[in-house]
Parts: structure tokens; C-alpha cells; sequence
């Protein structure tokens, strides 16, 4: 078709080019503990402080429901990189929220953020880009299963860090989301939903929507980690084939966290940085390395989301067995349990051998 007889819906969308030279994505389940990892990747040099992406996760989210096309999603994920960058260049939208997790106080180096508020900014910022040659640090929620928008738009400049853990480990908090955000009750769940024969569901209901509208809340939990694995797992695949040009690297939660060098080296050397002093005192502050996986450090929001220290007499096969016994205490029916069971073997023998 000629262009100048194509109406507006059928031009393609484009952005061609870019500001963000070196993105990195930190992502993973809820529960997974990517939250310990954010800060130990901005402490490597050059790297930003991290910065929630919820805007990317809506849009890939809606690309997987048919709702945003290709050429839409893959140019503002390019927008929106680019425009991250630039605004924390200008001493924009940075948190100062004294205790969220993201505030520029959980920074190694808050006085950088402080600076850019009286910088030279706007025309003198692509140019300070080019000089310091940052490398912008997102921290995602259950992306990579619906990342290709991701890896399509961000090609070469992109590296994407899956955190996975024990499913068992993720149980507690999937089942209090399902009470607390996707209940439907509060105005407060920003997610996407879609309609279903009369009901309210959320995105990643996809093709299992009949299962969840019969299910309670544990078993919605295990069956959602369930669905979401297999999408990760043919997402997996496509980085080994279709998406070469991007760096991608898994990292089970429970190897980082009692030795964590070997995928340090591997951080720095995929983003082109290296470790720093501050990297070995974040790495203290995260108890990391530490003897016991489930032994990490007492914040709210760690309490609020299901964590409790572990008992000194359980051992680690005893600590999983516990939150099993959770599952069945909060009302997993045989099948979910019978599906949790198969998740749990899988895992172990996919990253803890």
C-alpha cells in the first residue's frame, strides 16, 4: 500500500534513536528476592540507583493481551528508557522517600542525585550522557515472561537478570498478593485487568481464567507460579535463539546468597563495569554471604510480604518442609499441592544441582 494512502493506524511507530547506551534489567517473581539484588547491582561502577519500570510491565503485559502492538510497545519501551535516563540525569523524578527501598538514600552515593538538582540540564544532558556513560538500572515485577517487546527494542544495549528462587520460598507472599492486590477490593491494585464472562481478571489469568475464579487464594498462588513458569521457560529458549544480541543470565536466589563472587564477576562483566569498594559493603548490609538462605535482613516490608528469620534448630530441608505444611494449613487442594510438589522437584533439579 502506498504511504500517503495508509491511515494513521496502519503507519508503523519508531524510534531509531537512543540516549541509554547500557540498560540493565533486574526481574523475577514476587518473593523471588530480587529486591536484595537492585542494590548490589548499583553499587557496581557507573551503575544508576534502581528504578521501578511499572510503565514497561504494563505495556508488555498488554502487548501479551493483544491490547498494544509490536511496533507501539518496542518504541515506547524505547521512550521510556531514554526518558528514565534523562530525567535522573536532570535531577528528575528521584525518590526521597527516606525509607522506600528505591530512595536515593539506599544509594551508596546520595549526593550524586543531590548535585543534579543544580546541574546545567536539558540541552547540556545527552552530552554528560556521552561523558559518564551511566548504565540505567531497572528493577522489574514478573516481566521476563512477557519481555519480548523488551529484548525486540533493546537489542545489544540490554542486559536481563531473571532472579529465580525456590517455589516454596515464594508461596507466602503469591498468597497474601492474592488477598491484598488482586482481591479487586481496593482502588490501590494499579494492575491490568480484563473482563472474563463477567468477572474482573488479572493479566496473567490468561487461558487458565476458569481455574482461577474456582480456586482460593493458596491455590491461585501456586497455579499463577505455575503459569507464569511456563512462559518463562519458552522465554528461556528464545534467548538462546532469537535473542543473542541481548545478555541474559539467570540467577537462582539460594547459590548467590551463600556465594555470591562467581555471579559478581559475571554482573560486571556483562555490563561492562566492575566491583567496587561499595559493592563489598552492600553485599555486609544484605548479610550476604550468609550460612542459612532464608537469614536475611528484618525490614518492614520483608515482614509485610511474609518473611520470618529461620529457626536456628531447622535445618534448610526442614525450613522448606514448614512452609509446605503453610500450604496445606491455608487450604491447598490435592491437586495444587500435587503441582507445587512436581515445581519444587523441577527447581531443584534445574539450579540447585
Amino acid at each position: 500500500m502506498n504511504q500517503k494512502n495508509m491511515n494513521s493506524s496502519q503507519r508503523e511507530i519508531i524510534r531509531k534513536k537512543h540516549l541509554a547506551e547500557n540498560i540493565v534489567i533486574i526481574d523475577g517473581f514476587p518473593g523471588c528476592g530480587k529486591t536484595l539484588f537492585s542494590p548490589i547491582i548499583s553499587s557496581l561502577e557507573r551503575v544508576e540507583i534502581m528504578h521501578y519500570i511499572f510503565e514497561i510491565e504494563f505495556i508488555c503485559r498488554l502487548n501479551h493481551l493483544g491490547k498494544v502492538s509490536n511496533d507501539a510497545a518496542r518504541s515506547m519501551i524505547r521512550m521510556l528508557s531514554d526518558h528514565k535516563l534523562y530525567q535522573s540525569m536532570m535531577g528528575r523524578d528521584t525518590n526521597f522517600r527516606y525509607s522506600d527501598l528505591s530512595s536515593v538514600f539506599n544509594y551508596h552515593s546520595p549526593s550524586i542525585y543531590l548535585k543534579r538538582i543544580f546541574q546545567e540540564g536539558d540541552m547540556a544532558i545527552p552530552e554528560r550522557i556521552k561523558s559518564l556513560n551511566p548504565i540505567i538500572s531497572f528493577t522489574s515485577h514478573d516481566l521476563f515472561s512477557y519481555s519480548d517487546p523488551v529484548f525486540e527494542s533493546l537489542g545489544s544495549r540490554l542486559t536481563f537478570i531473571e532472579i529465580v528462587r525456590h517455589p516454596l520460598y515464594m508461596i507466602i507472599q503469591m498468597t497474601l498478593n492474592m488477598e491484598r492486590l488482586y482481591s479487586g477490593s481496593s482502588a490501590r491494585d494499579i494492575q491490568i485487568y480484563y473482563e472474563y464472562e463477567g468477572n474482573e481478571m488479572p493479566y496473567f489469568c490468561q487461558g487458565w481464567e476458569e481455574q482461577y475464579i474456582k480456586s482460593n487464594n493458596i491455590d491461585r498462588a501456586i497455579f499463577s507460579i505455575y503459569h507464569a513458569k511456563q512462559l518463562s521457560d519458552k522465554m528461556r529458549s528464545k534467548t538462546d535463539k532469537e535473542y543473542k544480541e541481548s545478555r541474559y543470565l539467570k540467577v537462582p536466589f539460594e547459590k548467590f546468597v551463600i556465594d555470591p563472587y562467581p555471579y559478581l564477576d559475571l554482573f560486571a562483566d556483562y555490563l561492562s563495569s566492575k566491583i567496587t569498594k561499595k559493592t563489598i559493603k552492600t553485599l555486609n548490609e544484605q548479610n550476604v554471604p550468609r550460612e542459612k538462605i532464608a537469614d536475611g535482613i528484618p525490614l518492614e516490608i520483608y515482614k509485610r510480604c511474609g518473611w520470618e528469620p529461620p529457626e536456628k534448630d531447622l535445618s534448610e530441608e526442614e525450613e522448606l518442609e514448614k512452609r509446605r505444611k503453610w500450604a496445606i494449613e491455608m487450604g491447598a487442594t490435592t491437586d495444587a499441592l500435587n503441582i507445587l510438589d512436581s515445581m519444587t522437584q523441577e527447581y531443584v533439579e534445574e539450579n540447585l544441582k
